[in-house]
């Protein structure tokens, strides 16, 4: 059955307008609003997050108040706050490159990881994949997306953060165990070769393999993974390979943003709200692993066992990632050539 006809120059405003997009989670006229610039699949969280946080909030400050989001690829999101198109007070973005970006391009200062705690991040995550019942395939671990005829289902590494830890989850799964860079290199660019397309975000690529069916594996957040295999009623199931990066999720405040809004208080408050253990439970409840230890013990039963390897056995650090990985002329430019749908149909 034929969906869509969708060709580049649309699929580049559909994404303009999901980032763009902005939801109050109240009705009415509040008298202090934000807005948070969030990465892709995090709409369920905040959907949870923000109305505990206003009536928190609004319980100690006495004055009413409004979360407004935009969701996106996290890198697509970084530029638009970068370039001044999206005016956010916060980010919680997937990855702290995006958000150093910010930093790069002197909207928040030097040391803006140390304002919160744990570097500014308030949960972990990881890359793990999603296969349709029965796991037909026998997709286990990294070298089974290289069989014959897998199509796997990613995003675009160049404008999603998923896409972004997937390239950095596969370099890592041969160098970790003992590969080399050139082994590496092989690997990352078949990976790209069994793609079908690269969809510019988590979600869409989401849709992609659960709702039209498209593709053998989805490559995908955790909390993605287990929200898809939550709401597909037996039709996908998890699959945790035995190993994957260690995603570090990190926030911040805008401070060039929040100076011109007078919303510092309220933008600082409600990071902090992530990081509280009201917070942390929920965070943990939709599939991210909070940084509390405790909080991450109690709720263990939501998450399947993986060896998690961090940035630093692939790169010095997260901003060498993105320069090694993700800049022009980087290994990514490389091994991948960008592949929009210009079609989408289903099976």
């Amino acid at each position: 059955m034929r969906v869509s006809w969708i060709n580049v120059g649309a699929m580049a405003a559909v994404v303009v307008a999901v980032a763009l997009l902005v939801v109050k989670n109240r009705e009415g006229h509040a008298a202090h609003q934000i807005l948070n610039a969030s990465y892709d699949p995090t709409r369920e969280l905040y959907q949870s997050i923000n109305p505990r946080f206003a009536e928190k909030y609004e319980k100690e400050a006495g004055s009413s108040v409004a979360i407004k989001q935009s969701h996106a690829g996290s890198s697509y999101q970084a530029k638009l706050v970068a370039s001044g198109e999206l005016k956010a007070d916060v980010v919680t973005l997937g990855l702290p490159s995006d958000v150093e970006a910010l930093h790069n391009k002197g909207l928040i200062p030097d040391g803006w990881e140390q304002r919160l705690p744990n570097q500014s991040r308030p949960y972990t995550s990881t890359i793990v994949f999603v296969v349709r019942r029965g796991n037909p395939h026998a997709i286990y671990d990294w070298p089974d997306l290289l069989k014959d005829g897998i199509d796997v289902i990613v995003p675009d590494p160049k404008t999603s953060g998923n896409g972004k830890l997937a390239a950095l989850a596969a370099w890592g799964a041969v160098i970790t165990r003992g590969g080399n860079e050139s082994e590496a290199h092989d690997f990352l660019k078949s990976l790209y070769a069994h793609a079908p397309f690269l969809d510019p975000a988590a979600r869409a690529a989401g849709i992609a393999f659960s709702v039209e069916k498209k593709g053998d594996v989805h490559l995908a957040w955790e909390n993605e993974a287990l929200r898809e295999a939550n709401e597909s009623a037996g039709q996908l199931e998890v699959v945790y390979p035995p190993v994957s990066i260690l995603a570090e999720p990190t926030v911040a405040w805008v401070d060039a943003n929040v100076d011109k809004h007078e919303s510092s208080t309220l933008a600082r408050a409600y990071l902090e709200f992530l990081f509280a253990d009201e917070g942390q439970e929920i965070i943990a409840r939709e599939g991210y692993r909070p940084f509390n230890a405790e909080i991450l013990k109690k709720q263990s039963k939501h998450f399947g066992k993986i060896d998690l390897f961090s940035i630093t056995a692939i790169a010095h650090d997260w901003t060498d990632a993105q320069r090694r990985f993700f800049a022009d002329n980087g290994i990514i430019d490389a091994v991948y050539t960008p592949k929009p749908r210009t079609e989408l149909r289903t099976d």
